[in-house]
């Protein structure tokens, strides 16, 4: 077994100041994420969502982005998964951005609401059909028999629908994630990590400040 303890590689990419931060949470991520693409990381645009239940047990996957502007972050998934059942009764989520190979990470704080129909078409539709199929063939997050169901229940479906793309399952759709702290950690020599935190300021008029937290 590797050797956890001794397990590590140190940060050397420089470090990030507030002189070289955007003026807002969003300019400065679109610098991060434009680096991650120009780096052609693997799938840049993966983030975790953390949710929690009524009861605040935590549980986390990773999804893909589909969307952000100023208003937030957007990802799709099934209403009845196990995140949509947490966000119902529980509208909060973090998210995280790993981007190991750049020593960087974003980390986002902030409610969660559904982004309409209008706006969950657009994330559904370009969605190739085999995509689509899985989606709406699958009862996301519960208990299945085995792969074969799976399957026999994709090419049932495939075969009961017309050519092309399927319509948008009633209970499929976005969430959008409206950010009240928005962190960019970049790693730094023996530890001393940069931690630079836009956070929504609700008494200025729900403007930001930038916070420096301790690594």
């Amino acid at each position: 077994m590797p050797d956890l303890i001794r397990m590590r590689r140190d940060y050397d990419d420089g470090a990030f100041g507030e002189d070289g931060l955007a003026p807002t949470w969003l300019e400065q991520f679109d610098r991060w994420f434009a680096d991650a693409v120009a780096a052609d990381l693997p799938e840049p645009n993966a983030m975790v969502v953390a949710t929690a239940d009524a009861d605040g047990a935590p549980d986390a996957r990773v999804v893909l982005m589909k969307g952000y502007d100023v208003s937030g972050f957007v990802f799709g998934t099934n209403y009845a998964s196990a995140k949509g059942a947490q966000l119902a009764v529980n509208p909060r989520a973090a998210l995280v951005f790993p981007w190991h190979a750049q020593q960087r990470q974003v980390r986002v704080n902030g409610t969660v609401e559904r982004i309409g129909d209008t706006a969950s078409d657009l994330l559904w539709d370009p969605r190739p059909r085999g995509s689509q199929l899985a989606a709406a063939a699958s009862i996301q997050s519960t208990v299945v028999e085995s792969r074969e169901l799976l399957r026999t229940r994709v090419t049932e479906l495939d075969a009961q629908t017309p050519p092309g793309q399927l319509p948008r399952p009633v209970n499929w759709g976005g969430y959008r994630v409206l950010p009240e702290r928005v962190e960019f950690w970049q790693g730094g020599h023996d530890r001393l990590h940069d931690r630079l935190v836009f956070v929504r300021d609700d008494e200025e008029g729900g403007g930001w400040v930038v916070q420096r937290l301790a690594p």
